[in-house]
Parts: C-alpha cells; structure tokens; sequence
C-alpha cells in the first residue's frame, strides 16, 4: 500500500510540474506576442510609404 500511495504522489508531483511548466510557456508566449505586435506597430509607423507621401 504504501508502495502505491508514493507512486501516486510522484505522479502527481510530475503532473503539477508540467502543468506549471506549460502555464509559464503559455505566459511567456503570451508577453511575446503583446511585444511583437507593438514592435509591428512601431515600425509601420515609422515606415516612410510613397503612397502616403504623395497624398500629403
């Protein structure tokens, strides 16, 4: 019995690590993505286009 309760507790160890694993992942991707898309942003405003240009 005891043998069992220590390999369920490992178990669940393991699943909660990797569940915390891919939560932070997930975070971080998340961060990423706000920051690419600003770093989008910022360049395309400061991307001189000849069309635009010309309208002016």
């Amino acid at each position: 019995m005891e043998t069992v309760m220590l390999v369920a507790a490992v178990g669940v160890a393991l699943a909660f690590g990797v569940l915390v694993a891919y939560g932070m992942c997930y975070g971080m991707f998340q961060v990423f993505r706000i920051h690419s898309r600003a770093v989008q942003a910022a360049r395309e405003r400061a991307t001189v286009r000849p069309g635009v240009l010309a309208e002016r």
